[in-house]
C-alpha cells in the first residue's frame, strides 16, 4: 500500500484557467465541483478516472497529489525514516499539506482531505481514451525507483528494452518511470483505439497535435494550453496492466 495516501489529482500551475478548462472540455473531460480550500483560482477536470487540478498560483509544478487523512502522523513517520520535505504546513488553523520531491525533482504533494467532489466513477468521457499511466521522465529508472519503492512498493511491470521503463502502483494509479529521451515532462498516457474520432475532434476544434511523436509508439501527442503533454496509443505499451501474473522484484536490479 502506498504510504502517500490515495491519488487525488495531477496538479498543474495554470496561468489561464479558462483556456485550459475549454481545452479539456473539448476533449470530453468534465468539470468537477470544487471546495473552498484554496484562496487562489482553482478548477478540476476529470474523465471519471483521471483528475487534473488547474491552479492559478506559483508552485513547483506539475505535482502528483494524494490525500492522506492522518497527515501529521504520516509526516512524523516519514521524517523519522529520512524523508526530506520541500514544504510542510501542519497546523490546526490551516489546511494541512506537505510536499517532497523524488530523486529526479518531480514534486509529490500530500493533502489532509479532498479539494473537490466527484471524480471516482469508473467511466470514461474523454475522446483521448482510457488513461493508463502517468509517465515521469527519469535519468536512471533503477535509481529513481529507490524513492518510489519506498512509498509505493507495488512494482507492476519492468521493461529493459528499447529503453528502461518501470511501473509502480501509487495510491490507485499507475506511475511509470521512463528513460525515453522523447519524454520531456510528466505526461498523461491514454489507450485510444478510436483514433479517427480523436483526430477528428482535434481538427474540428483547431487543437494542435503531432502525429507519431516518438514516445513509446504513441500515434498522437497533444499539448494543453498550460503545457501538459497527453499521448494517445493503440494499446498500453507495457501490455495489459490487469493481467500481470507475477510482478518484478526491485531487489533483482543492481543497487
Amino acid at each position: 500500500m502506498s504510504s502517500l495516501g490515495r491519488f487525488l489529482e495531477f496538479s498543474i500551475r495554470t496561468p489561464n484557467i479558462l483556456d485550459s478548462l475549454s481545452y479539456y472540455k473539448l476533449l470530453g473531460f468534465t468539470e468537477r465541483e470544487i471546495g473552498d480550500v484554496w484562496s487562489h483560482k482553482y478548477a478540476v477536470v476529470s474523465d471519471g478516472i483521471l483528475n487534473i487540478g488547474l491552479h492559478d498560483r506559483d508552485f513547483d509544478t506539475p505535482a502528483i497529489s494524494f490525500v492522506q487523512q492522518d497527515l501529521a502522523r504520516r509526516a512524523r513517520s516519514m521524517n523519522d525514516h529520512g524523508f526530506d520535505f520541500s514544504f510542510m504546513r501542519l497546523d490546526e488553523d490551516v489546511f494541512n499539506e506537505l510536499g517532497l520531491a523524488d530523486l529526479d525533482g518531480h514534486m509529490v504533494t500530500m493533502l489532509e482531505a479532498r479539494t473537490f467532489t466527484g471524480g471516482d466513477e469508473v467511466d470514461n468521457d474523454s475522446v483521448c481514451g482510457i488513461w493508463f499511466e502517468l509517465s515521469l521522465p527519469v535519468r536512471d529508472a533503477v535509481h529513481s525507483a529507490r524513492f518510489w519503492a519506498s512509498v509505493a512498493p507495488n512494482l507492476l511491470r519492468v521493461r529493459e528494452e528499447p529503453t528502461v521503463h518501470m511501473r509502480f502502483e501509487a495510491g490507485g494509479i499507475a506511475l511509470g518511470l521512463s528513460e525515453s529521451i522523447a519524454l520531456n515532462s510528466p505526461s498523461l498516457c491514454f489507450r485510444c483505439q478510436d483514433k479517427e474520432a480523436l483526430i477528428a475532434t482535434l481538427e474540428r476544434h483547431g487543437l494542435p497535435y503531432e502525429k507519431f511523436p516518438g514516445y513509446e509508439g504513441a500515434y498522437v501527442a497533444m499539448k494543453a494550453p498550460e503545457g501538459t503533454m497527453l499521448y494517445a496509443f493503440d494499446e498500453d505499451f507495457l501490455g495489459d496492466l490487469y493481467e500481470v501474473e507475477e510482478s518484478d522484484d526491485l531487489s533483482e536490479f543492481p543497487q
